[in-house]
């Protein structure tokens, strides 16, 4: 239980610090400073992880992850709406 523990807890505060850029970009409206392909990966890997913990019975893992991969997919579409819509 203590590794799903601690996984669930990265999971979590990872999804925390994924939401605060999510926020700024949302304030800002301009992506500068980050290369948004690497988003791509751990977007994919998130999503890979809901359907990798569960088959480990790390629950604390999943449900941190589910907030994980809606910020992460949440940035990762902020970001494309807001690099297209600086090229037009």
């Amino acid at each position: 239980m203590t590794p799903d523990l601690i996984n669930g807890l990265y999971e979590t505060f990872g999804s925390i610090a994924i939401w605060v850029n999510v926020r700024k970009l949302i304030q800002d409206k301009i992506v500068k400073g980050c290369h948004w392909q690497p988003m791509i990966f751990w977007s994919s890997w998130s999503c890979w992880n809901l359907y990798y913990y569960p088959h480990l019975g790390q629950w604390l893992s999943f449900s941190g992850g589910c907030s994980l991969v809606v910020a992460n997919i949440t940035w990762t579409a902020l970001a494309a709406y807001y690099m297209l819509r600086s090229k037009s």
